[in-house]
């Protein structure tokens, strides 16, 4: 049987590649990158065998005419970056290994469980995978499981869909028959605006950050779904939406307060990072 062994949240924006790579970091990204290497620490110690990665496409290969609600990848070989992210920011071209064989355990699962997730043998890994990888897994050799959500293209699942992707997710996981050690790391964001006035200037919405922040602290799942509307995310900043990707973590960890949560302050934006030690 598979065993759950950490999950964990972090941001993915990529304007960071350039700025935490060279040989001195700005000092308001210092908090951030200590973020990633927090978490790459965490993660090295509980020794996973695949990776689930909850993330979002950005309108890079699925788009209104498409869209999937949730998707689960199940391939064995992942393409990463596409041509715009490394003209715009740098990321390199990558290749990730898959584990086709979880994959296909988390959809049957999802069946099972009420969740009808879509799936795909034919698709690319964008920057909401990547650049979380290459800090938390530098190597990039430890074979992932994507789970693509939309957080995208309205109308959107509700916040209460996505906890309830994250239960079904960590119930696959626990009755799969393979001999895994999985963890499960999801990519988004806190409050972020792209584009107009407030495009990347530092947090649109510190209220907004600090709030999401005390709820993966607490644990406090009713409070955060029922504040989680498509208005108060859109308010935030206008791809705040892809915060719901924590509720997936929540839902995996039962809603258990996190073991760790901060949200590190930088020019660009506030950075999430959130930790769930399973002992």
């Amino acid at each position: 049987m598979s065993e759950l062994v950490g999950v964990y949240g972090t941001t993915h924006n990529p304007l960071l590649w350039r700025l935490l790579g060279g040989e001195s970091v700005p000092a308001d990204l210092r908090p951030t990158l200590d973020g990633f290497l927090r978490l790459r620490e965490s993660i090295a110690e509980a020794r996973p065998d695949v990776l689930v990665v909850v993330a979002t496409d950005h309108l890079t290969q699925w788009f209104y005419d498409n869209m999937p609600s949730f998707l689960i990848g199940k391939e064995s070989t992942i393409p990463a970056t596409f041509w715009n992210e490394e003209r715009e920011f740098g990321l390199p071209q990558a290749t990730l290994k898959g584990d086709r064989d979880l994959a296909r355990d988390l959809l049957g699962g999802g069946m099972e469980r009420g969740i009808d997730f879509a799936a795909s043998d034919d698709f690319r890994a964008d920057h909401s995978i990547l650049l979380p990888l290459l800090y938390l897994t530098p190597e990039l050799d430890i074979p992932i499981v994507p789970v693509f959500t939309n957080c995208m293209a309205p109308p959107l699942p509700k916040a209460s869909r996505f906890f309830e992707v994250g239960t079904a997710i960590r119930q696959s996981i626990l009755d799969s028959p393979l001999d895994r050690r999985v963890a499960v790391v999801a990519s988004g964001h806190l409050a972020t605006e792209v584009g107009g006035p407030r495009h990347f200037a530092g947090s649109p919405d510190r209220a907004f950050d600090e709030e999401a922040v005390g709820w993966m602290r607490d644990g406090d799942v009713e409070k955060a779904i029922a504040s989680l509307t498509y208005d108060r995310m859109r308010d935030a900043g206008n791809v705040t939406h892809q915060f719901l990707n924590f509720l997936v973590t929540m839902g995996v960890a039962e809603g258990a307060p996190a073991s760790y949560a901060d949200g590190a302050h930088s020019r660009f934006a506030t950075s999430p990072f959130f930790e769930w030690r399973m002992s």
